[in-house]
């Protein structure tokens, strides 16, 4: 069957049209096979899954050459249930679920055929994908449906649905948007969701019957119907159509403020094989095997996709095709993509950018969750030049250290990592990234400790915090998860009055701060902006809304937090310098100033992105004490726009200076301001005699002086003496200089000289007289070597 090749190119599934409905499916294997159409979604039993499909409406099918059967049934079949009845060649009947099912019943029990034209709210038609010009301006926000609007703080109608996302105009107590407007309040480009595609570890009808909130909880990489929307989050789950057209909803609401949105999609692995969505139909075919015949599981969750295999491949690209048109999803998230091979990754960009729209965001998991026989990985370096990105673990350990344990990073304590965090900043162009969008920077996301949690850890608070241990969603002691949470002091020690004090909170800053600041594409786990915390819960997959909830009541507590974050985003969106793409750009304008002791620093220029700031400053201080830099040397002043308690795009301060003191455990971002000169200059002329009056081609080089550093030449004097005029900035204690002839064909003694300025200083003359020995006279005034 691997050779089959002419059957990828016919449109699989329900076909609907008013007048007829044409279905078509692919079962190279099956003896017979037959549709059964239903009038409702079946019996269900105490765990919500319909095991009895006898008593459907049967209609034989034809099959072709490439094994595809079909059959058109006449009339309008809208809200119509179907399934396959199969039957092997080794007598066996079974029924199954189409692959390409567009709809189902509850639990993904029955297929269903809809008129996807009724699933459209008003407006789906005018819906427009807000403007992306190119990856690295996007900022992604990584969030679950679920945890988004559950909690009973949140205020909202829809808790826990698609629908809550289309609820605007939200305010907590005290005025902070929450929700939707929350999102757009902080300026993020995309929401990244955890997938919505219809999971099987979900009882969508618990608490169905009494109206009450379904109680079950995942995270939902266990795919059952891959094009269909999960059930859970609509309001009625037994209605087809209705998580369709709630989905568009939320999607639309979410179009309609600005916002883009990424689908995670898992074509690594089924949740189960033998009742899964492809067995049945294809039996052997769609699953990747080891050189002894069984299932390989580079999943780790015991099956793995043949990726490579065509109507795999084709299922794949298909799937993600309806995606983008259908429910207008503007990028794909792959979950453990080592395992898709680089044919299909590469097909799937090409194809869908060609094709479907350009801007499509494509990115991935470089890695698999165990050993897979395939050779043709999805891995990092695979990703150069084609279109798609990847996570960067390698920048992501830099800043954080391990996921789970005490390891730390550049942000968390860890001397040593200045080089890696330099290496992050500039896109990883010199590591496995050929341009910048081809990196996705993050610190945390949804699996292991969450941010918060990771610093308590790692800055050894974890005990003061109470945070939890759990195993698959309980708590090891056995004990109530609620009432655990309650106990909990993740948020001990944190003054009320001065959040931006805590040491913990100055890490968290850092650590998302550096990623919003580097080139490449950032991502945020939703509610690092609020301080969330998961209570020590390094899975929390299953754990439940006490666990994974977002607490909206934390944006009052750490506004202050979020203010910050909401300045940095709106700084990275503000200027080009932040968001280069290719590295000649990255190259030929981003300078490194200080890369030891803790300490990265480096300066952004406008010269190939244009950015209206010109020269702008960035420094990372991992130290908890303040450090000293020397910024670059300019004439104009700097303007302050993120110190260790505010960002953004405003001035917090101006420096006249030359040289800056940057707080413990911050950053701090100043751009230089060509329309203001620096005030309180120390003027320093220097009075040169040389014996033979040859003063062309002599000059003086100076620096450390704040303004100006090089080549100071010397104009002659009413006496006929050689006259140099350079300024030092306020607070410079010291300059250098050495006088030599044009660029270094000889000079004056052998050492550098030093000329030291008092305090308020503002005028320093030096008097130099050349000698046969290059030597100066040791009673000059104010030269030292």
């Amino acid at each position: 069957m691997d050779m089959i090749k002419s059957c990828t190119s016919i449109r699989l599934g329900a076909i609907y049209r008013k007048e007829g409905t044409t279905f078509q499916v692919w079962a190279p294997e099956a003896l017979s096979l037959k549709l059964a159409l239903y009038e409702c979604a079946g019996e269900y039993n105490e765990q919500g899954f319909v095991t009895d499909h006898e008593g459907g409406t049967l209609y034989s099918m034809d099959r072709n050459d490439e094994g595809v059967w079909s059959v058109v049934v006449n009339g309008d079949l809208h809200g119509t249930y179907y399934m396959y009845r199969i039957e092997s060649t080794n007598g066996v009947v079974s029924y199954a679920v189409d692959p390409y099912a567009t709809a189902v019943s509850a639990n993904g029990c029955r297929g269903a055929v809809v008129d996807l034209a009724k699933s459209n709210p008003p407006g789906w038609e005018q819906d427009m994908r807000p403007k992306l010009l190119k990856p690295t301006d996007s900022v992604l926000y990584e969030l679950h449906v679920r945890d988004f609007s559950i909690h009973s703080d949140s205020g909202m109608k829809y808790r826990g649905k698609y629908k809550a996302f289309t609820e605007s105009g939200l305010r907590d107590s005290e005025g902070n948007a929450i929700g939707l407007d929350h999102l757009v309040e902080l300026g993020v480009t995309h929401v990244h969701l955890l997938p919505i595609f219809d999971f099987r570890t979900v009882n969508e009808l618990d608490g169905y019957e009494t109206g009450s909130l379904n109680r079950e909880y995942n995270w939902g990489y266990d795919p059952q119907n891959y094009n269909v929307p999960e059930g859970s989050y609509s309001t009625d789950p037994m209605d087809p159509i209705v998580r369709i057209r709630e989905l568009k909803e939320m999607i639309l609401a979410l179009h309609a403020r600005g916002i883009r949105v990424v689908m995670d999609v898992v074509y690594n692995h089924t949740y189960t094989v033998d009742d899964g969505p492809f067995e049945r139909l294809a039996p052997g075919y769609f699953y990747r095997k080891d050189v002894n015949g069984n299932l390989s599981n580079g999943s780790g969750v015991g099956n793995e996709l043949a990726t490579e295999k065509p109507m795999v491949r084709k299922y794949i690209k298909d799937s993600l095709r309806y995606w983008a048109e259908e429910y207008h999803i503007d990028g794909f998230r792959f979950d453990l993509m080592a395992l898709i091979d680089r044919t299909t990754m590469k097909e799937i960009v090409s194809e869908l950018r060609r094709e479907v729209d350009s801007s499509l965001l494509f990115y991935g998991e470089p890695w698999t969750g165990g050993m897979s026989p395939l050779v043709d990985q999805t891995v990092k370096e695979s990703q150069k030049g084609q279109g798609f990105a990847v996570f960067n673990d390698h920048f992501r350990h830099a800043i954080k250290g391990d996921n789970d344990g005490r390891g730390r990073g550049f942000a968390t304590g860890e001397p040593w990592y200045e080089a890696a965090i330099v290496e992050g900043i500039m896109g990883s162009i010199h590591d496995f990234a050929l341009d910048a969008s081809e990196t996705v920077n993050y610190v945390t996301v949804h699996d292991n400790l969450n941010l918060w949690d990771k610093i308590l850890v790692a800055c050894g608070m974890d005990g003061q915090a109470g945070l939890l241990s759990l195993l698959d969603g309980k708590l090891v002691s056995g004990s109530d998860v609620w009432q655990a949470v309650a106990a909990s002091k993740p948020y001990a020690g944190i003054p009320e009055s001065k959040v931006m004090s805590a040491e913990p909170i100055r890490r968290s800053l850092l650590a998302n701060g550096i990623v919003l600041l580097a080139q490449g594409i950032p991502l945020l786990h939703a509610g690092d902006e609020l301080l969330r915390t998961k209570y020590g819960d390094h899975n929390s997959y299953r754990s439940g809304d006490a666990i994974n909830a977002i607490r909206w009541s934390n944006k009052q507590r750490f506004r202050s937090i979020f203010d910050y974050y909401k300045g940095l985003i709106a700084l990275r969106k503000a200027h080009p310098a932040f968001r280069m793409t290719n590295r000649e750009e990255i190259e030929a304008n981003m300078e490194v100033l200080r890369s030891s002791d803790r300490m990265v620093a480096y300066r952004l220029t406008n010269d190939a992105t244009q950015d209206d700031w010109g020269h702008i400053v960035v420094i990372f201080n991992g130290n908890e004490h303040e450090m000293v830099l020397d910024l670059p040397p300019t004439p104009y002043r700097y303007n302050i726009v993120v110190d260790d308690c505010r960002a953004g795009t405003e001035t917090i301060r101006v420096l006249d200076q030359g040289a800056v003191t940057v707080p413990g455990l911050s950053i701090m971002v100043l751009r230089e301001d060509p329309t203001h000169m620096k005030e309180e200059l120390t003027k320093i002329v220097i009075d040169y005699e040389r014996q033979d009056q040859a003063y062309d081609g002599w000059n003086v080089w100076v620096w450390g002086t704040g303004v100006q550093d090089g080549s100071v030449p010397f104009s002659l004097t009413d006496s006929g003496t050689g006259r140099a005029v350079f300024y030092a900035a306020s607070g410079t204690k010291r300059v250098g200089c050495i006088v030599r002839l044009n660029d270094w064909e000889d000079r004056e003694g052998e050492h550098d000289w030093y000329i030291d300025i008092s305090p308020d200083e503002r005028e320093v003359r030096c008097s130099l007289k050349s000698v046969s020995d290059h030597e100066f006279p040791k009673e000059q005034r104010d030269v030292a070597s």
